[in-house]
């Protein structure tokens, strides 16, 4: 079962017209929750990130769209389908109608629910996409469902046997990898780039900040960084609201240790409750 707009409706069911705004010009944005041990984990902070999307798009939320409302409705089809843990996919577009100008700033969504899978991997390997690129700035920051570059990006991938890439930007610094936000690790120092860069303004990027701030169990840099700095730091990692934290293990001729990636996993999960 899916849930269209509140109404639980059977998954191979007809939801979109040939109108809808998201499959015409992307104009649509999209939350990926985790529910683990009865609870959607994060949901308040994906709940405001998702709002201040809206804002950014111009997209007008109708008032009973509160987050009590967001919580239910995704409690409601993860129970129509019967799940134990899941995963949740949120799409949001604008309503139907226009070209490039919209006739109505109204939304409408759909929530997919489906067994979680554990996807971590103990040898996970990433390359550089050079073929195109992010563009810094804030509009890279939202979840859009334009996702084509990471969809040509996660084909290169497959296509070379890695497991995922690190994309750049135009000024060929790197901003994240095709499924998460980057951190590198060098002797005590966790380093990230800045949203300025293009990265997505991630909820597991946000709450491991927050973490490393909050205990100075190490140093937080968010700076620039050069895809040289690669083959110089001591580990790697990418975060996601599915997998927490995943280690890379190697980078063309360099592996990483993997050491501080899995305790600094460990202490995020102690931030579920």
């Amino acid at each position: 079962m899916i849930n269209v707009n509140g109404e639980l409706i059977q998954k191979e069911s007809n939801v979109f017209t040939i109108g809808n705004r998201g499959f015409k010009y992307g104009d649509a944005i999209f939350e990926t929750l985790k529910y683990v041990n009865g609870k959607v984990i994060f949901l308040e902070e994906h709940y405001f990130r998702l709002m201040s999307s809206l804002r950014m798009l111009r997209m007008d939320a109708p008032m009973h769209f509160t987050l009590e409302y967001f919580e239910e409705e995704i409690l409601k089809t993860i129970e129509a389908n019967k799940l134990e843990t899941a995963r949740i996919r949120f799409s949001l577009s604008r309503n139907d109608g226009g070209l490039y100008t919209p006739v109505d700033h109204g939304i409408q969504y759909c929530i997919e629910t489906t067994a979680l899978k554990d996807l971590a991997k103990e040898e996970f390997k990433v390359e550089l996409y050079k073929d195109f690129y992010v563009y810094s700035g804030l509009m890279s920051t939202i979840k859009t469902n334009n996702k084509v570059l990471n969809v040509i990006a996660s084909v290169f991938a497959k296509e070379n046997d890695y497991d995922t890439c690190i994309l750049i930007n135009e000024k060929k610094q790197l901003v994240e990898a095709i499924n998460g936000n980057l951190f590198l690790i060098k002797g005590n120092t966790v380093i990230t780039p800045p949203i300025t860069e293009g990265c997505l303004n991630g909820i597991i990027r946000d709450k491991l900040i927050d973490i490393l701030t909050k205990n100075k169990m190490y140093q937080i840099e968010e700076r620039v960084i050069s895809p040289f700095e690669l083959k110089k730091v001591d580990e790697v990692f990418i975060t996601n609201s599915i997998v927490d934290i995943q280690p890379i293990t190697n980078y063309r001729k360099k592996v990483y240790n993997t050491n501080i990636s899995k305790q600094l996993k460990l202490l995020l999960k102690m931030s579920y409750s």
